[in-house]
């Protein structure tokens, strides 16, 4: 096993096998602040920073608002770890969701990607621009699509033979210009989390 450690927030961990690599999960436990991201025996723990975590905790928000803004159904399940020994992958997004595949896990509160749909929707904080690609990971999970947000703007990306291209409209919310959202975010972050709600709403009702 070889370390390598980018910087404060992170640690790389190079030649980790897949069973290391669950016992590592074991080791953390589920209450932790670290995130987590294996690739074919590269694993990077990280240690998010309070802006990424504001970040995560609003779009998080924004997106389970204009869900129920547009009357869908959705599961939000946040860090869950997801993982599949065969494609040696595994990842812990900012934030996941089932939208279109909501039906087939609904009430369901324990997991397996060699049986159940991956989520619809994950979400990544890139503001401290992760050292290790999640896409890789994303991709052999079989997860549709990707918002990834950094420095005030959102991308949106889904899957498409085994990789990833940039699109403009998002799967989840077709008719929304998702890529409003982090402008007003900005301008209603002074006001506070409740001001964001509101605008969101609204937001979607009207786009």
């Amino acid at each position: 096993m070889l370390l390598a450690q980018n910087r404060a927030d992170r640690v790389i961990l190079y030649n980790i096998s897949w069973q290391q690599f669950e016992n590592l999960l074991v080791d953390l436990g589920e209450n932790r602040t670290t995130r987590v991201a294996y690739d074919d025996g590269t694993l990077e723990i990280m240690t998010p920073l309070p802006e990424h975590e504001y970040y995560k905790e609003t779009f998080g928000i924004v997106i389970q608002d204009i869900a129920e803004t547009l009357d869908q159904d959705y599961e939000s399940l946040g860090s869950t770890t997801w993982k599949r020994e065969l494609e040696r992958a595994g990842v812990e997004s900012d934030n996941c969701f089932y939208f279109q595949n909501e039906p087939k896990i609904r009430g369901k509160l324990e997991f397996d990607l060699n049986q159940d749909p991956p989520p619809d929707l994950a979400l990544e904080i890139d503001l401290t621009s992760k050292s290790l690609s999640r896409f890789p990971i994303y991709a052999r999970l079989g997860v549709p699509e990707i918002w990834c947000y950094d420095s005030g703007v959102v991308k949106i990306y889904q899957l498409q033979h085994e990789g990833y291209i940039e699109v403009e409209t998002s799967l989840v919310f077709p008719t929304l210009p998702v890529q409003e959202l982090p402008a007003l975010i900005e301008q209603y972050r002074p006001q506070g989390k409740l001001a964001i709600r509101k605008a969101v709403r609204e937001w979607a009702k009207s786009a």
